[in-house]
């Protein structure tokens, strides 16, 4: 809890049984989760395995994806603060502390992997991934006028339930891109929120897999909202 209001973390989880007990443990240490919940994003049995041996509770999905999954995981719960991490060791349990201590003025709280001194001996946050993160953020500030960002793919963040209200209609993404999309929902529909930096511990294998990929992807979802802006101003 977190004066007074009630704090729920949710976990995608897939193939992640090396990783996700040690981070259910360490989030918990904090003190914060009234409750913890591991949703099943193509989880295997050793990972469920693992997730057993902590309070966490798990939502079982027919289909994977970790859009999807966030999106289960918040209809699961009805605390007052939702806070969505990841289950391999990417982010630290302690910067729940800072998403939290902002949630008293802004609705939701998007971490950001960009700040060098936070970023970790042989990540995968490379100098040319925070420069296309960071290029993309202000393709979506310029758009919509909206708060600083940095980074589009984070997905260590907070919200409340206005936050996510505001958001949810347009958050239909079951891949990856599903934490781009909120943002740039969070932007266009001026949800008040702020970006803070968190420690980024990704080793560079996990990353570089994905990296190129979800480039892509990313590129054409802010791309299509540039388009689209562009032909109703046209259209105006």
């Amino acid at each position: 809890m977190y004066f007074k209001k009630t704090v729920a973390v949710i976990i995608p989880v897939t193939k992640n049984k090396d990783s996700v007990f040690r981070v259910i443990q360490d989030i918990d240490a904090t003190g914060y989760p009234d409750e913890i919940t591991a949703v099943d994003a193509g989880a295997d049995k050793a990972t469920l395995e693992e997730i057993k041996r902590t309070r966490a509770k798990i939502v079982f999905q027919k289909k994977s994806g970790v859009g999807r999954a966030i999106r289960a995981g918040i209809r699961s719960t009805r605390a007052d603060l939702i806070v969505v991490t990841e289950p391999n060791g990417t982010f630290r349990g302690k910067d729940l502390a800072k998403l939290l201590a902002y949630s008293e003025d802004f609705d939701t709280v998007f971490g950001s992997r960009t700040h060098v001194p936070l970023i970790g001996k042989g990540s995968g946050m490379t100098l040319f991934r925070r420069l296309v993160d960071d290029f993309f953020a202000k393709l979506v500030v310029l758009l919509f006028g909206s708060s600083n960002l940095t980074d589009v793919g984070c997905t260590f963040r907070l919200t409340n339930r206005n936050g996510w209200r505001k958001v949810a209609g347009e958050c239909k993404r079951n891949d990856e891109i599903f934490l781009t999309q909120w943002l740039i929902a969070a932007a266009k529909n001026k949800v008040r929120f702020i970006e803070v930096p968190v420690n980024f511990a990704a080793p560079k294998e996990s990353v570089a897999k994905r990296a190129l990929f979800y480039l892509f992807k990313r590129a054409t979802l802010i791309f299509s909202y540039i388009l689209k802006a562009g032909l109703e101003n046209l259209a105006s």
